[in-house]
């Protein structure tokens, strides 16, 4: 039998008070040692996919995203979504809302992959698609992507 569920609230569009909070904490993170997160950007059948990896005790922030998007999490994090935070443990599909910036408190490794319909043929494209934080993500930042074309 096949059931209609509705989907998990997942990740809401946060207030600009909210991302302003994150964008504080993001340029005190920017002051500690960085460690160097690889991106792995896979792309398929109209779609992009970008995935990441937090090491055990580490938190980041994200871009703001401009789209709807999905967030598959796996493994065991504290994200902080506004007025609120989620505990996440496990393997997690979460609907993520635009206007979103999120932070991230991973308590053991962590795996995050973003996913949205994009029509983008290079990493700088389906980047430009889902974020103006550009030069803010680490993909950008790091030489450690792996690009998977699988059209």
């Amino acid at each position: 039998m096949n059931r209609l569920m509705p989907a998990p609230a997942g990740l809401p569009a946060m207030s600009p008070g909210d991302v302003d909070k994150v964008g504080k904490l993001e340029g005190f993170l920017g002051q500690l040692d960085q460690v160097a997160i690889a991106t792995t950007h896979h792309f398929h059948a109209g779609l992009y996919a970008r995935t990441i990896r937090i090491p055990a005790g580490v938190i980041i922030t994200g871009a703001l995203i401009k789209i709807p998007t999905l967030l598959i999490l796996s493994g065991h994090a504290t994200v902080f979504i506004g007025d609120d935070s989620l505990d996440l443990q496990g393997y997690h599909v979460l609907p993520g809302h635009a206007g979103r910036k999120q932070v991230f408190l991973a308590h053991v490794d962590t795996d995050l992959t973003m996913v949205f319909a994009s029509q983008a043929s290079t990493v700088e494209e389906a980047e430009a698609e889902f974020t103006d934080e550009t030069d803010n993500l680490g993909s950008r930042r790091q030489n450690e992507n792996l690009i998977i074309e699988g059209r």
